[in-house]
């Protein structure tokens, strides 16, 4: 199976942004060196529990860190940009690592003051079109405009023939109609919707129609939430973290953009019994995280791809300490026995 990692740039404890960007550049090293097959790069703004605002940033760093591993955003809030423009910066990166580069699409609001302050028109905002906006971003890359169309015969890079891979990532089932309808390839959140998952993950394999945008047949990842420890007692207290950043955020409310991620010690110090959650699928339902022996994690993991029918696992961890996190993806590819890459 293939693993992958959505990074976030975490802000560990007593540390700063500066260094949760160094981090995240340091945990794209390790993961290519352990085998995995790629790494996101989130765009989450005014955020003080990650630093990763601008995902194009991190991806182009990690592009002059490392020579095999793909590379891409988690997602692109598509609904803030011109599609012009997300082309033409994806099509750039492509041309700094041709061949490794993922254009991850999504969309979210960051909150009424945030969706302010990313529209350039503030008196009169844009009702954005989400299907419009991921497939003019198509058309760009794929030069496949209508020949009447204002845009057509206008080649972004002409002496750049690579084309990123292209995703939708989404939460629901409309995610997965968009996916399949456009031909391209799709991530879904289960640490947001786990219920959701498999019966989206499904549709869109069934569904999928080819529209030449660089896929011929569906290709699927599950994005899950996963602390892996040396022992079962490990794991779960490496969970804590995660756990206790979403505790943290329900009490915080309005503030929750100041919200820190917790290390495991604190975080189980303020979690109340009731707000714990089960880390296994439990009466066939699927947990918002994993967590436990390499062993038992892989369990969970594949009774989730068996019944989604997921092509690929991505790694989304809230484990507070860069070590442990490190820890964490080297034991969970250990245990599916991916190749090591040398240095």
């Amino acid at each position: 199976m293939k693993l992958s990692i959505v990074d976030l740039a975490t802000v560990a404890p007593g540390t700063t942004e500066k260094d949760a960007l160094a981090d995240s550049l340091e945990t794209t090293r390790h993961a290519e060196r352990l085998g995995y097959h790629r790494v996101w790069f989130a765009e989450h703004h005014l955020s003080r529990s990650g630093a990763s605002h601008h995902p194009e940033l991190l991806i182009a760093a990690a592009s002059m860190v490392t020579s095999r591993i793909r590379l891409g955003s988690g997602a692109v809030l598509m609904n803030h940009y011109s599609p012009f423009k997300v082309a033409e910066l994806y099509k750039q990166l492509e041309a700094m690592a041709p061949g490794r580069i993922d254009l991850g699409m999504g969309r979210a609001t960051a909150g009424p003051v945030l969706d302010l302050a990313l529209q350039q028109n503030r008196q009169n905002p844009a009702k954005v079109d989400h299907q419009q906006q991921v497939l003019e971003t198509l058309a760009w890359l794929y030069e496949s405009f209508p020949d009447d169309h204002p845009f057509a015969g206008k080649p972004l890079m002409t002496d750049v023939p690579e084309v990123p891979q292209t995703w939708l990532l989404g939460s629901s089932p409309n995610g997965s109609n968009l996916a399949a309808g456009l031909g391209i390839g799709y991530t879904f959140a289960a640490f947001i919707n786990p219920a959701g998952a498999a019966a989206a993950l499904r549709h869109y394999r069934e569904t999928f129609e080819p529209q030449g945008f660089g896929l011929d047949s569906p290709r699927a990842i599950l994005a899950v939430n996963i602390a892996v420890g040396e022992s079962s007692a490990d794991g779960l207290h490496l969970a804590n973290s995660p756990k206790g950043f979403y505790a943290r955020l329900r009490r915080a409310g309005r503030a929750a953009g100041s919200v820190m991620v917790p290390s495991a010690d604190e975080a189980a110090a303020e979690m109340s019994a009731a707000e714990d959650e089960p880390v296994t699928i439990v009466d066939g339902r699927w947990p918002r995280f994993v967590a436990g022996s390499p062993q038992e994690v892989r369990a969970t993991l594949e009774q989730m791809v068996a019944e989604s029918g997921a092509d690929e696992v991505m790694v989304q961890d809230l484990i507070a300490d860069p070590a442990d996190r490190r820890r964490s993806h080297e034991l969970l590819a250990r245990e599916f026995g991916l190749t090591p890459r040398e240095a």
